[in-house]
């Protein structure tokens, strides 16, 4: 005679899944390039058309964006955005903050914008938006946030999620990835310490920078990407951050090996 077990449905925890939406996958020219005469720039492939580089992170009722480049109001038109939690910085370069005046509509309906930074990154935007950030004598209309600076020794929280820094050099200059649960965000990577390689142990995914085939003084290149993913060895990785000269997108996805993907604008991805 069998015996039953009923264990109460409370009794099991179920972890929502992560929904990241690559959008975009281009470096800071995007493609095509204005005036651009290359086989990619041409390309009627859609995967072949890139903005500038960014990802959102949705969970439950949160929604997050990594960068705010020159594409942001696109970018959020595309995705039918309504609501945003925050944005997370990587660096204080144009590709990844020129978009940063389009965060208006949210504030409109929202109020003030949650942004995360290292502090070298809140200085340069305080210089380059001044009427964002100087809250006296306030522009009429001008937006406004809520800076919270971060930096690679401290974890920190995301509504209910832990977010781990990681910092990586772009070139000479840091930037920060971010980690969430066994998801990793690497964008404008050239090199990374083993310390903070530490922290990319035991991923289901990965998303790094693969600029070209082409060494590159402050990205990696395309063989560089791959040997980093060797030696991590993460469940998945996705290819971002892609010149032209890569390549188009269907000839590279069929040279990579089992579990690489190379990401294209509007991907959405389940962790």
């Amino acid at each position: 005679m069998y015996k039953y077990c009923f264990i109460p449905l409370q009794s099991f925890t179920f972890e929502k899944m992560l929904t990241i939406t690559f959008l975009g996958t281009g470096t800071s020219q995007g493609i095509p390039i204005i005036g651009s005469q290359h086989p990619v720039c041409l390309s009627s492939n859609p995967k072949d058309k890139r903005l500038r580089v960014s990802i959102s992170i949705a969970w439950e009722d949160q929604f997050y964006v990594v960068d705010c480049g020159p594409d942001f109001r696109q970018q959020m038109l595309q995705q039918e955005v309504q609501h945003l939690d925050g944005i997370l910085f990587t660096h204080e370069h144009a590709d990844h903050t020129a978009g940063l005046d389009d965060i208006r509509p949210f504030f409109f309906r929202q109020g003030k914008i949650q942004m995360y930074m290292r502090h070298d990154v809140h200085k340069a935007l305080k210089q380059r938006f001044s009427y964002i950030f100087n809250e006296e004598n306030k522009y009429p209309g001008a937006p406004s946030v809520q800076v919270t600076e971060v930096a690679k020794e401290k974890t920190f929280m995301l509504a209910n999620e832990l977010v781990t820094p990681i910092e990586v050099n772009h070139a000479k200059l840091p930037v920060l990835g971010y980690r969430i649960r066994n998801f990793a965000y690497l964008t404008d990577v050239k090199t990374i310490s083993t310390p903070e390689k530490e922290k990319l142990k035991g991923l289901d995914v990965l998303v790094v920078n693969a600029l070209r085939e082409e060494p590159h003084p402050s990205h990696l290149n395309l063989s560089e990407a791959l040997a980093l993913v060797e030696e991590l060895q993460p469940k998945r990785t996705y290819f971002t951050h892609i010149s032209h000269l890569l390549g188009f997108h269907d000839e590279v996805q069929a040279k990579l090996p089992p579990h690489v993907y190379l990401a294209y604008d509007n991907l959405k991805i389940s962790v």
